[in-house]
């Protein structure tokens, strides 16, 4: 089991300027074991950020590059397992017969280099909600699962079920707690109905204890990332608060 960060809110609460030794040693001091995606502008970049890695004990899950083809390549050549399923378009503008296409095509071509790619469902993308989740995971079998409960959760779709029913594809796990702001305010404007939190401060309900023990119960051995996309002050507070519920849950 490893305790990790999806980064997105920690890039907006700091403005987009992210020192990877500086949060590396921050994350590695709250408990966490690494980061889920190393940013990378070439492979000369990625060289260089794992080595910082590897220097502070820590790790991380993936590589995102300048393409997807790059992404792919460095992530392979790293040793790690899996790459986001990424396809040109991933809004719910996109048919989903051309987006299943597309990412069969990609989770071939990343299988070349070894490298498996998940599909990480998302409020506002095109695989949204639970019936969109089942359609995608019976016509993308070779795609594996980052499984988002909070996006699921507010999609209103059925966490526990899902992991059950997919638990031998779940690759990695991103918990994050669930704000409801707006309850009249509908999905298509989901920014504006919800926000995510960290673990506990949530109003919406959603089983993420619950999920954290079903996964532990079954089995799961992987990463599991918090990722509070909105801090509303030090996300170091936030994320102390979030690893300390999953590791009481886990460990």
């Amino acid at each position: 089991m490893k305790f990790g960060v999806a980064e997105y809110g920690l890039f907006v609460w700091y403005g987009g300027y992210y020192d990877y030794r500086t949060r590396l040693a921050d994350l590695k001091a709250l408990g966490f074991d690494g980061i889920e995606r190393l940013e990378c502008a070439d492979a000369a970049d990625a060289v260089y950020k794992a080595a910082e890695c590897r220097r502070l004990g820590m790790d991380f899950a993936t590589v995102r590059g300048p393409n997807v083809e790059i992404s792919n390549l460095i992530t392979g050549a790293m040793g790690k397992e899996y790459v986001w399923n990424t396809p040109l378009g991933i809004g719910r503008d996109v048919p989903m017969d051309v987006y299943i296409r597309r990412c069969n095509e990609f989770a071939k071509g990343a299988k070349a280099w070894g490298v498996k790619t998940v599909l990480h469902n998302h409020l506002g993308q095109r695989i949204e909600n639970q019936e969109e989740l089942d359609i995608f995971m019976k016509e993308c079998p070779e795609v594996g699962l980052l499984l988002d409960i909070g996006h699921l959760h507010g999609a209103g779709g059925d966490v526990l079920g899902t992991i059950e029913k997919y638990f031998d594809r779940i690759v990695a796990v991103h918990f994050k707690d669930i704000f409801i702001k707006d309850a009249s305010i509908g999905l298509e404007n989901w920014t504006e109905r919800l926000r995510f939190c960290e673990l506990g401060a949530g109003n919406a309900n959603e089983p993420w204890e619950e999920a954290g023990k079903l996964l532990k119960k079954l089995g799961y051995d992987g990463w599991v990332f918090i990722e509070h996309d909105t801090h509303l002050q030090d996300p170091m507070i936030d994320l102390k608060v979030s690893i300390d519920h999953l590791k009481r849950i886990f460990l």
